[in-house]
């Protein structure tokens, strides 16, 4: 099994920042990506920026340019720093794995999610 543990949402004004953090633990072997995804209110959930096992990174039109992916591999934790937040950037955030556990079974687990909100 694999547990991972989002931090760092919250309320902020147009055009500040934040950076959101998620922690895994768990039995595992390998990572293949990281991604990060958000859901707004009555819409599906999208994905915003994902980063590969080499470090390849990827980001949705919508956030290129503001949002930047980063992994720790020590700490088995990925991170999306977000500057120049809109309020269209409003949405529930959620960081999702993709590995080999030890067992050699493959995993495909998601934080629990956290809150990002941009307003005045």
């Amino acid at each position: 099994q694999v547990q991972l543990v989002e931090s760092g949402g919250g309320l902020v004004q147009p055009g500040g920042s934040l950076r959101l953090s998620c922690a895994a633990s768990g039995s595992i072997f390998s990572i293949y990506s990281m991604d990060w995804y958000r859901q707004a209110p009555g819409k599906q959930r999208d994905k915003v920026a994902t980063i590969t096992s080499g470090g390849k990174t990827n980001y949705a039109d919508s956030v290129k340019g503001r949002f930047t992916i980063s992994r720790d591999n020590a700490k088995i934790t990925v991170y999306l720093q977000m500057n120049s937040l809109k309020p269209e950037d409003t949405a529930v955030y959620y960081c999702n794995l993709k590995g080999m556990l030890v067992t050699n079974d493959n995993f495909d687990s998601w934080g629990q999610g956290t809150q990002v909100t941009v307003s005045s």
